[in-house]
């Protein structure tokens, strides 16, 4: 990180999961929740990179430059479980927090999505494995595609015409966090021709678009270690402004190389949300 850069930060070395471009546009055949891994076509790899302790450098991270930023922020939530009570007392925590952090004049979260490493319990509560291959959960037509999706037409069309994103708000269940923390490459450090538009082809019909991560040894990935239940990461997944404000990050997961032989299986839960400026 070239403001960050001189600062001596503590790592680990881990594999990461990367997408190798081969001229083909890689497609996942997105499964219902609890039923296994997605199926996938693309060509990957694993490279062996530093990733680093970002705790020492939290207060200056900025969202609009880095991507990415660690909050304290507790929940009235009790059960992670249950979706009545996420629609209806989590949502709206997490709308006044990405408002809160972004300035936005409207924040709508549009969905969620728990992970839990427990191959059993993902398939008894129905919910989905951490994610190993480093991405963006959006590209630039598929954010705009997604306001088509979720605002009336009028409206859609009005907040297109300005500044708009996505922000994911990443927090463990249980905690702190000893395996598959998430893991984060900032956006000043991201190249875009290491970007690689792909697809996800939803049970439902709908296509998505993503990007996967190619490797580039200029690339910087940071790690929040031993997260606490009421810490949580925000990532920037779009933003419409090109201007050299942050626009997305690439994120995943990975093998703590420090984790403890007993250590506990992770639970985590990201919400998905769209902001708007006036």
């Amino acid at each position: 990180m070239s403001a960050l850069e001189e600062i001596q930060l503590v790592s680990v070395t881990a594999a990461l999961e990367f997408y190798v471009k081969t001229g083909e546009i890689p497609v996942a055949l997105v499964k219902k929740a609890g039923q296994g891994p997605d199926d996938r076509r693309g060509a990957t790899e694993r490279r062996e990179v530093a990733i680093h302790d970002a705790r020492p450098i939290a207060e200056q991270l900025d969202l609009d430059r880095h991507g990415f930023a660690l909050l304290s922020r507790e929940t009235a939530v009790r059960d992670f479980y249950d979706d009545d009570e996420l629609r209806r007392v989590y949502y709206p925590e997490m709308e006044r927090l990405v408002a809160e952090a972004t300035g936005a004049a409207k924040v709508v979260v549009f969905d969620h999505t728990i992970r839990v490493e427990d191959e059993r319990k993902q398939t008894e509560r129905k919910v989905r494995a951490p994610v190993s291959g480093v991405h963006n959960d959006f590209t630039i037509r598929s954010a705009a595609q997604r306001v088509r999706d979720l605002l009336p037409k009028h409206e859609a069309q009005a907040r297109l015409g300005k500044r708009y994103g996505s922000i994911n708000v990443w927090r463990p269940i249980v905690s702190p966090v000893e395996n598959k923390p998430l893991v984060i490459c900032s956006y000043d450090s991201i190249d875009d021709a290491d970007l690689i538009p792909a697809e996800r082809h939803y049970p439902d019909g709908r296509i998505g678009g993503i990007y996967y991560l190619a490797y580039n040894p200029a690339q910087h990935w940071f790690y929040f270690p031993h997260m606490q239940g009421d810490e949580v990461v925000l990532l920037k997944c779009f933003d419409s402004l090109t201007d050299g404000t942050a626009r997305w990050t690439a994120h995943g997961s990975f093998d703590d190389p420090n984790r403890p032989p007993d250590a506990k299986p992770r639970e985590s839960i990201e919400i998905r949300t769209l902001y708007f400026f006036d």
